[in-house]
């Protein structure tokens, strides 16, 4: 198998069947393969039976979306594995052929990040007119809505950790891959339509449940990655103090609340700590960073 298309899905069955519909018109059959996992939602499951050329997993308990991954991920046989959001597709010509030629011309490449165009458009022609091109360069992160990363580097990690629910799986895991020795390369003519109404989105304001998840695992991945996380962890937790919770309750509740569970949970989180090189975070600080969509 060539390559293996991977999505984790929950509460989006119509979204998903969109997906799955724009990849069957990309795919071959003969050396690609699609594996969803859903997790813990009935509704995905009643369109199961309308995809049977896809390989399902189905947990009936909501466990997260990186142990999901990690689970979908260790089932791919894929040389190369491309993860996509549920509600993402690719709209780039050629884009099947130029993950293989990245990954063909440099044997270092560990993960490709591909361009994230959001929005809903009436058209892929139209998304893609919304295209930023820039040259191809090394960065530290990708974004898990649209990226390839090859196998062999995704089993030399330890994968996506299942220390962590969802926000912050894709750094974590980025950071492992260059710590083996492997390069991250943004390609901005890969590109996939992230279909978030942007509208409604920033409609909702303030985001609580991000900024929990966010701040609990940034703080997971210091403990877990640096060999000396204090002061990082100092720094994180007063600019959000300051940032969020002085001036909203809700916040304010959130930051309380991460830092008890992450007191009480120490002790687990400990037993996943592997510190990377320094020579890693020194690479990573001279890298540049990814311009994320709005």
């Amino acid at each position: 198998m060539q390559i293996s298309f991977l999505i984790v899905t929950k509460n989006r069955p119509e979204d998903l069947a969109y997906t799955l519909k724009k990849l069957k018109s990309l795919i071959d059959f003969s050396i690609h393969e699609v594996l969803v996992f859903i997790d813990g939602c009935s509704k995905t499951e009643t369109i199961i039976n309308d995809f049977d050329w896809v390989n399902w997993t189905v947990s009936k308990k909501n466990i997260g979306a990186s142990p999901a991954r990690n689970s979908l991920y260790n089932k791919a046989k894929g040389q190369i594995l491309i993860g996509l959001d549920d509600d993402a597709h690719p709209i780039s010509e050629a884009f099947i052929k130029s993950i293989e030629e990245d990954f063909s011309a440099n044997p270092n490449l560990g993960i490709i990040a591909f361009q994230e165009i959001r929005g809903l458009y009436k058209s892929d022609n139209e998304a893609l007119s919304f295209a930023k091109y820039t040259e191809s360069y090394y960065t530290n992160d990708f974004i898990g809505c649209g990226f390839a990363i090859k196998k062999e580097a995704y089993d030399a990690s330890r994968g996506f950790p299942v220390w962590i629910d969802i926000y912050g799986e894709e750094p974590a895991l980025a950071l492992e891959v260059l710590d083996l020795g492997y390069q991250i390369v943004y390609n901005s003519k890969i590109i996939v339509n992230h279909r978030v109404d942007i509208i409604k989105r920033k409609l909702q304001g303030k985001n609580y449940f991000r900024f929990e998840h966010q701040l609990k695992n940034t703080i997971r991945l210091y403990l877990v990655y640096y060999k000396s996380p204090l002061i990082k962890i100092a720094k994180l937790l007063l600019h959000n103090f300051k940032k969020y919770a002085l001036k909203d309750f809700k916040y304010f509740k959130a930051f309380v609340y991460v830092c008890l569970s992450t007191l009480l949970k120490l002790p687990t989180i400990l037993r996943y700590r592997r510190p990377v090189k320094a020579s890693t975070l020194h690479i990573i600080k001279k890298l540049k960073g990814l311009n994320y969509s709005g």
